[in-house]
């Protein structure tokens, strides 16, 4: 799932649905709700139709597929919203050299508030040099 959602947020997110994901990259939310949100729905709209129609046909690879984007979901929502993002104050004082990385990596994704030039489009593979330590000099 982490290669589909870094093409997805490359060329979707970045591409025809700026729109929607533009509002994200604005340093303060104004409301509880973003119009990025929306890609919540309409990653969920697969997930429980592949989920329902592969349970109910004995199309289990179908239901794994389901399942596959309900637990990234799930995932998205704890490490990108809630870690990252601080939509909700928890894990706010962590000292977890991964987390911290994916932090790092996601603050220099959002460095440029635009639609073009932006990198580290992952969310929980990252490149190792945000997980290193700073030398002291």
């Amino acid at each position: 799932m982490e290669g589909i959602t870094w093409l997805t947020h490359k060329y979707v997110m970045h591409g025809f649905g700026w729109y929607l994901h533009e509002d994200h990259h604005q340093p303060k939310y104004e409301n509880l709700f973003e119009k990025n949100d929306l890609f919540f729905v309409i990653f969920a709209l697969p997930s429980s139709l592949s989920i329902y129609f592969g349970l109910g046909n004995q199309l289990f690879w179908l239901a794994a597929i389901g399942f596959g984007i309900l637990f990234y979901g799930l995932a998205y929502f704890l490490v990108h919203d809630i870690l990252i993002h601080q939509r909700f104050k928890w894990f706010k004082h962590t000292k977890n050299r991964y987390l911290l990385g994916l932090r790092k990596a996601h603050k220099i994704h959002h460095k440029n508030m635009g639609k073009e030039d932006s990198e580290c489009f992952g969310m929980l593979f990252v490149p190792f040099k945000y997980f290193r330590k700073p030398k002291l000099s």
